[in-house]
């Protein structure tokens, strides 16, 4: 366990270094487009995608690079990588209702979430 929770750790850091980075070198276009979050997201979709099939083709795949790349890299470099990769999972097992709930209920929720604690600190703090 306590491996594991390292590598993850050290997956993070790397991955979070690497946000960073691109965040510092892709600049935001005059039109506000969030081009830099955007390419992240679909960048760490990209690897996540390319980690799962690569794992899942070895026969003795390392659970444990796979984590450190997975859970920690993609992670620390957008976790939208890994809701991207649940959904695939869930279309793949042809479960729609359960995809139309996590897709949906994620996208949607989570503005909700960011607009509430918005508010939340308007109401306290004022604005």
């Amino acid at each position: 366990m306590l491996v594991s929770i390292l590598l993850v750790g050290a997956g993070s850091f790397i991955g979070g270094i690497l946000r960073y980075l691109l965040l510092l070198f892709i600049k935001t276009p005059s039109s506000g487009f969030p081009l830099a979050v955007f390419l992240v997201n679909v960048l760490g979709c990209f690897v996540i995608g390319l980690c799962y099939g690569i794992f899942s083709r070895l026969p003795d795949g390392n659970s444990h690079l796979l984590l450190m790349l997975t859970t920690g890299v993609c992670g620390g470099f957008t976790t939208f990588s890994t809701f991207a990769n649940d959904s695939f999972r869930l279309l793949e097992n042809h479960q729609w209702v359960q995809f139309s709930a996590y897709a949906g209920g994620s996208v949607i929720l989570g503005i909700l979430a960011v607009m509430a604690g918005h508010a939340l600190v308007h109401l306290v703090f004022g604005r």
